[in-house]
């Protein structure tokens, strides 16, 4: 992708792509196998996600399925058998792949947020967990079930990001028995932000993403930044991490904006600079 182009004229070739008020929707469209992903699938995510880092235009996304399932994870026809086929070294390329999308995912600036419906399983519970925030439904089932295929729990980062997100002990049991974690329970375990109804799950998250990209996006995307780095720091390190960050933010204009704002008792518009 040119670093020039508007991401709003991108044309996905794997997915539906659209840019809306400084919101770009991510929808996998396969709803027919339940959103499965492909070889290209995985490619196209991951190019995108890096390209995100020069967009001007995309302040948040929103990613989710068609037709009521989220995704299925890897298509058993397209990507499972031909893994069974493949050599080490090819097969560790594609592994080394698929988790270049999660880390495109957590390195891009943007906020990235989940609406999830229906089926979330495999690499698609990845998708969901490698996103900021996740807004699901009653009816949705997150399950990791790589240990049900004979592999490892441990795929695209999950065994570092789900302890995090619902803690140890939840993670090793979802890890080891690839088990489905329902809607309720995922959102008591803190997977889930919100519970929506299925028809409303994909505007209430389209929603708080608008609330993002009107915000101070510059701000945003340092505080995505700090919450991804501090992960590997002691307290001492992290406060002066988040103080040079700060000082950063405090030399942005959006910073000017909302103190004159404040100073003149209206509602600060921010411009992301």
């Amino acid at each position: 992708m040119n670093r020039d182009q508007t991401f709003a004229t991108y044309e996905a070739r794997h997915f539906r792509w659209e840019v809306e008020h400084g919101v770009a929707t991510l929808t996998l469209n396969r709803p027919e196998r339940k959103n499965p992903l492909t070889f290209e699938s995985y490619g196209e995510l991951r190019d995108l996600f890096r390209a995100l880092v020069y967009a001007r235009d995309v302040h948040a996304v929103v990613i989710t399925g068609a037709g009521g399932n989220f995704c299925s994870g890897g298509d058993v026809h397209e990507i499972i058998a031909p893994l069974t086929a493949m050599a080490m070294p090819e097969v560790l390329a594609f592994t080394r792949m698929t988790g270049d999308v999660v880390k495109a995912m957590r390195a891009c600036p943007q906020p990235v947020v989940a609406a999830v419906d229906g089926v979330c399983a495999g690499a698609g519970a990845m998708l969901a967990l490698a996103s900021d925030i996740r807004y699901g439904t009653p009816g949705a089932r997150v399950a990791f079930l790589f240990t049900r295929v004979g592999l490892a729990g441990a795929d695209m980062g999950a065994c570092t990001l789900l302890p995090r997100v619902v803690g140890h002990g939840r993670a090793s049991e979802l890890l080891f028995s690839g088990r489905s974690l329902h809607g309720d329970e995922a959102l008591a375990w803190g997977f889930f932000n919100r519970l929506c109804g299925p028809e409303a799950v994909l505007s209430e998250a389209a929603a708080f993403a608008r609330t993002l990209a009107d915000g101070p996006t510059f701000g945003h995307a340092m505080t995505k930044k700090m919450l991804h780095q501090e992960w590997a720091m002691g307290l001492d390190e992290a406060i002066e991490a988040e103080a040079e960050a700060q000082a950063i933010c405090m030399q942005t204009r959006d910073f000017r904006r909302a103190y004159e704002a404040f100073a003149a008792k209206r509602t600060p518009v921010f411009e992301g600079d």
